[in-house]
């Protein structure tokens, strides 16, 4: 299902990097930072893939500028769609662009438990990741800050990502679109993760015992 959902996007995106470069990958992450389900596992090993072996003239370190202004990018459209709009449109309209109601309230619980560190956390997880700027801007969260944390996480998983595109990109089979090929990849990377999540909550939920 998912090699051939993404197989010809994955090919269309491998020949579009030599001409897009940065701007291509910022325009895809700030989709995936949005209601699209362009996973961003998709857009950054890839081009950090092929920048590290020198078929495309872009840098490490600008494919992570790039991912993160675009998830920013993304992230505050949300934000400002939210803010504007309010919660009855998105919880009567949402599901026409594929957020449901249900997904909406979740965020909202994360976002009412964590606050502005947890947007900083969110981009770090799925579903979350990509939600976070509806309740974000609900609630009226204080943008700057919505902004500084978005760009912080952001940029983490960006650079996590780029390491993976670096080890993984002996497999070609990965890089043409077999995307199951990536659990192997990502699981320390996750694991990593989940640990830092878990703790962040246990401790975030043992704080509100006291």
């Amino acid at each position: 299902m998912l090699k051939t959902l993404f197989t010809p996007l994955v090919t269309w995106y491998l020949g579009a990097l030599k001409t897009g470069g940065y701007p291509l990958i910022a325009l895809l992450m700030a989709a995936e930072s949005s209601i699209l389900p362009l996973p961003s596992e998709v857009v950054i090993p890839p081009a950090a893939h092929l920048a590290h072996t020198g078929q495309i003239p872009i840098s490490l370190g600008g494919i992570i500028l790039a991912g993160t202004l675009g998830s920013w990018l993304g992230a505050t459209l949300m934000y400002w769609a939210a803010r504007l709009a309010g919660r009855p449109l998105f919880l009567r309209y949402g599901k026409l662009l594929l957020v449901t109601p249900e997904k909406i309230e979740g965020a909202e619980r994360w976002a009412t438990h964590y606050g502005a560190m947890g947007i900083f956390v969110s981009r770090l997880l799925p579903v979350v990741r990509h939600l976070i700027g509806i309740p974000a801007g609900i609630v009226r969260m204080n943008y700057q800050l919505f902004s500084v944390f978005t760009l912080l996480g952001s940029a983490i998983w960006c650079s996590v990502l780029c390491w993976v595109g670096i080890k993984m990109g002996q497999d070609e089979k990965l890089m043409h679109g077999e995307l199951h090929r990536m659990t192997l990849w990502l699981g320390g990377a996750v694991l990593a993760l989940g640990g830092l999540y878990y703790l962040f909550v246990h401790r975030q939920m043992k704080q509100k015992k006291n």
